[in-house]
């Protein structure tokens, strides 16, 4: 596990991955991707690892910690080997419970990243929770980004934002009576300068790698709108009605023995008025329900398996491309992961246009509501099990790029797609790791993994 220090320096923005679920793709229209030269920079306004803190009761009342003065309502300091933490304490919040800073963090201007590290305590049932922030000293409050779901392991939620100068923020309880959460590690940046990025530098983030169309959570950006999801990130297109890409973490603790949960369903959590995808939307298209994050890189939990068959995470893949090469795909990458490493992946198609299993080419399905993608791709990058992810990232790390065809009729081996990054990115408009140095991009981005 990794821990936050306390510091006001300047680092590097986050990223964002993909893979499959059956064996699938995203879909990916045109963006403007930003200039290669540009930097992407921000600097951190709160770092709380709730460390320094004591608390023993659920009594609400405040507590001084390092980032300064927090109430904590039906919440204390948890310390015991069932609480998920990264250190030796961490909150633990039961029924509705809250954590809230007292303070107002001051310079919260413009894009702001607040990621938060989450998970079940001990052998409770799984709950839900929500960030609200203020940016009147906290007389008025306003959820930001999705309902999040605990799990059984610290995981990592992240909220993109825009803030107007003060900045409070409280973690809230919302369901599973007593049932309690563990809360840890919550950190606040600042976007300066310019560039892709959007996301934050924290191990395991499924947006480590950066933002690659720098997607907004702007019902205003209504084809390249981001969703934060516990287990993976995306940015959705409400006129394509699939991802453009989706970005996600595999390491060990990830894969169990769970089954696939089967339980395709539409995502409630669109904003209002936009289609919802249904479980039944591809019967009889000829094209499967193609996972962007596999089912198999997520059998930890049976919340997190349930998670990946939203289908908001699929698009419709030609069955063999699904089944058989990009399965094969999944199940090597999977092969890396259970060898010792752990790797951050984004997946995503673009163009359209496919031929699915009643053979000549398809550009729409559902009634016109769901465009068919004409190629698909994902990129894995691969790092020995370790902390300080992106750092560890240099010019002799693996990285793969594929590039497939969304047709039926495509080869089941799937290394004859392998490609260049830079080739994808130039197919797409996107910037895939735009959290990498320039020079360190040019010398991974150009290459075909041998």
């Amino acid at each position: 596990m990794k821990k936050f220090i306390w510091h006001c320096t300047v680092i590097c923005l986050t990223g964002l991955l993909f893979s499959s679920c059956k064996k699938e793709a995203d879909i990916q229209p045109q963006a403007t991707t930003t200039p290669r030269s540009a930097t992407t920079e921000s600097v951190v306004l709160l770092n709380e690892d709730f460390e320094s803190g004591s608390k023993t009761a659920y009594t609400i009342g405040s507590i001084t910690l390092s980032s300064g003065s927090w109430t904590l309502d039906d919440a204390l300091i948890g310390t015991l080997a069932a609480d998920l933490k990264n250190g030796s304490k961490s909150v633990r919040i039961r029924n509705t419970g809250a954590i809230t800073t007292d303070f107002s963090i001051s310079n919260a201007t413009g894009a702001v990243t607040v990621s938060v590290k989450h998970g079940t305590y001990g052998t409770d049932a799984n709950s839900t929770w929500q960030l609200w922030t203020s940016s009147d000293n906290g007389q008025t409050w306003t959820q930001q980004g999705n309902t999040i779901t605990t799990s059984t392991s610290l995981q990592t939620a992240t909220f993109n934002i825009t803030a107007t100068g003060s900045l409070r923020i409280s973690i809230r309880k919302i369901s599973g009576g007593t049932n309690r959460i563990n809360i840890d590690d919550v950190n606040v940046s600042a976007g300066s300068g310019t560039g892709g990025g959007g996301g934050n530098t924290t191990d395991d983030n499924n947006l480590l790698l950066g933002n690659p169309s720098n997607a907004l959570a702007d019902i205003t950006s209504e084809n390249n709108y981001l969703m934060v999801k516990t287990y993976y990130a995306l940015s959705y297109s409400r006129s394509r009605a699939t991802p453009n890409w989706v970005s996600w973490h595999i390491q060990s603790t990830d894969l169990g023995t769970l089954s696939r949960a089967n339980d395709f369903r539409a995502d409630t959590s669109l904003p209002a008025g936009w289609y919802q995808v249904q479980n039944s939307s591809y019967t009889g298209s000829g094209f499967d329900r193609g996972h962007n994050c596999p089912s198999a890189d997520r059998t930890a939990t049976a919340t997190a398996n349930s998670a990946t068959f939203l289908m908001s995470n699929m698009m419709p893949q030609a069955p063999y491309n699904n089944q058989q090469t990009w399965a094969n795909l999944e199940n090597y990458t999977r092969d890396l992961v259970k060898a010792g490493n752990e790797v951050y992946v984004v997946c995503g198609s673009y163009g359209q246009g496919g031929t699915g299993s009643l053979g000549g080419i398809t550009n729409t399905i559902d009634n016109g509501r769901i465009t068919v993608p004409s190629n698909i791709w994902k990129v894995v990058v691969v790092i020995p099990n370790g902390n300080n992810d992106l750092s560890r990232i240099n010019g002799s790390t693996r990285v793969i790029a594929v590039n497939t065809p969304n047709r039926n009729d495509i080869n089941t081996d799937w290394t004859l797609y392998k490609t260049t990054v830079r080739d994808i990115e130039k197919a797409t408009g996107y910037n895939i790791m735009s959290n990498l140095r320039p020079s360190l991009q040019d010398s991974l981005e150009t290459r075909i993994d041998p």
